[in-house]
């Protein structure tokens, strides 16, 4: 790569933050709903909708227009393409990545805790990110949960039979908003499926979010520790082992919370087996929040594994083992965003 080639990498790296930015203005300020529900706008029509200073708007209209997410009609009124209200919008999508900006920026807020935290080896907790990262992960997360997890789980055979047993007891560890297990308790009408998480803040967002859905679930504050020994026929760990200091000690407090004949199951990034460079797109990204996120969590508390987003099956791996666990296996779970299913044997 020429010193040219690297110069325009970075030049157009800037344009695609500065469009990240701006969306994350659109989604929070209501602009984007707003002209996928009513139509076409120019600024003063938009800000009598959803709100807002009409100057800003004008600026904002104009700028979407320029990147290429609106598009402007023969009226000069801005428009909003259906592929563009997909990914922006619509909450039910599995494009859905409007949260992703919000969780982009309420990342870069902790910047300065970062540089400080890379230059003493310290770290920055997750509730020092505040509602926008909480929020953003839950909202990224829900359409996978509720329109892909049900399958996903009930073409595990003997997974899928322990889960529809009637009485069987699940808990979900580190369930965050609580959208996966509102998906586990509605894909299994006959079990007793409970949530925990150590963030009481994703407990009060979790029972929200809930009640919103209709759904009669149980969540509590507490980690792995705080589970019963013996007591349930799954545990469930989505997308949060990575993010803990102790995943060993939460792996072995599982281990002792299942039944004879229970299960430990996964969820967690698909990193590459390897480290390889240059890397995928997947690869990139999971960096990226390893860098901002995740291992600034992880290193906020002490004794820590550090592991990062980017937790590659070896790693899990032992730290099963260490966990008194034989081995782990991946499960056929295929095509679900960019997440693996492991389950871990006894």
């Amino acid at each position: 790569m020429t010193t040219d080639e690297f110069a325009d990498r970075v030049f157009r790296s800037a344009l695609g933050t500065l469009e990240v930015l701006s969306i994350h203005l659109g989604d929070r300020l209501g602009w984007y709903r707003a002209l996928a529900r009513h139509g076409p706008a120019d600024a003063a029509e938009l800000t009598a909708r959803a709100g807002g200073h009409e100057r800003y708007a004008r600026e904002w209209l104009e700028q979407q227009a320029v990147c290429g997410i609106l598009t402007v009609g023969e009226d000069g009124r801005f428009a909003l393409p259906e592929a563009a209200a997909e990914v922006l919008t619509d909450e039910s999508s599995l494009s859905y990545l409007a949260p992703l900006a919000r969780m982009l920026t309420g990342a870069a807020t902790q910047m300065p805790a970062l540089v400080q935290a890379y230059r003493t080896g310290g770290g920055v907790a997750w509730p020092a990110f505040g509602p926008d990262l909480r929020e953003s992960q839950a909202e990224m997360n829900r359409p996978w949960y509720e329109h892909a997890l049900p399958g996903a789980l009930a073409g595990v055979a003997d997974l899928d039979a322990v889960l529809a047993r009637p009485g069987a007891r699940v808990v979900d560890v580190g369930c965050g908003g609580g959208w996966s297990t509102v998906a586990l308790a509605r894909a299994y009408p006959q079990a007793s499926v409970e949530g925990v998480d150590i963030d009481r803040p994703s407990i009060e967002l979790a029972e929200r979010n809930a009640k919103e859905a209709g759904v009669r679930v149980g969540f509590r504050h507490g980690d792995a520790d705080s589970l019963e020994e013996d007591a349930y026929d799954v545990v469930f760990a989505f997308e949060c082992l990575h993010d803990m200091p102790r995943p060993v000690d939460t792996l072995a407090a599982a281990r002792r919370a299942i039944r004879p004949g229970g299960t430990v199951v996964v969820m967690d990034e698909a990193a590459a087996e390897t480290f390889e460079a240059p890397g995928d797109d997947t690869e990139r990204l999971l960096y990226g929040f390893s860098l901002l996120i995740c291992l600034p969590d992880g290193l906020a508390h002490r004794p820590s594994a550090g592991t990062g987003t980017v937790m590659r099956p070896a790693t899990l791996r032992r730290y099963a083992v260490e966990a008194g666990f034989r081995d782990i296996e991946v499960l056929p779970i295929e095509d679900f965003g960019f997440w693996r299913f492991y389950r871990l044997l006894p």
